[in-house]
Formats: C-alpha cells, structure tokens, sequence
C-alpha cells in the first residue's frame, strides 16, 4: 500500500487558501498523482467583543472584532517526485501548510 500525504492549509484569506489548492491540484496533474480534495473543513470564528469607550464612561456600546480562519485537507498518494514540487510552492502569508505522510 502506497504512503499518503495529508496536506492541510489553514489561514485567514479563503482566496489565499484556495490558490494554493489550486496549485497543488496542478502539480498533482501534471505529475499524474491520485488526489482528494480539497475538503473545505468548518471555518472557525474568533469573536472578541470589545467596549467602545475607554475610560467605562457613557452608554454601554460594544464592538465586535471577528477573525475567521478557513481550512482545507487534501489527501494525495507520496509520489517522490510531487513531494519535491510541493515543496517548491510559495506559500504565501497568512496560509499555513502542514504535509503529514501516512502510511
């Protein structure tokens, strides 16, 4: 049985995220590698509610700050030479990539 790469990006940008899938769905074409993905995994939302005046003076008025943080999962068989290309991917900032090989 083949070894798997599970590959999983995380960031702020859904655009970044999903041009970085892109290109690993390009270089698993064009090395002619089994994939799936990319799975859209549930986006995570980090809500901080924040006082609007400073000082507590006045009426109580609230802003509320959210960051999102969007994954993707992208499972493909570890061929050496799409490994290698993967590697050479710029990620760009704000997206993190993990590759974990599975056997």
């Amino acid at each position: 049985m083949p070894q798997k790469a599970r590959i999983s990006l995380s960031g702020t940008d859904p655009r970044k995220v999903d041009d970085v899938c892109r290109q690993i769905k390009a270089i698993s074409q064009r090395t002619g590698v089994d994939m799936s993905g990319p799975v859209p995994l549930p986006t995570k939302r980090l809500v901080v509610p924040v006082r609007k005046s400073p000082d507590g003076e006045g009426s109580e008025t609230w802003d509320r700050w959210e960051m999102r943080v969007h994954k993707r999962l992208i499972e493909l068989d570890a061929d050496e030479r799409a490994l290698r290309q993967l590697m050479r991917i710029q990620v760009p900032d704000g997206v993190n990539i993990e590759i974990v090989l599975r056997s």
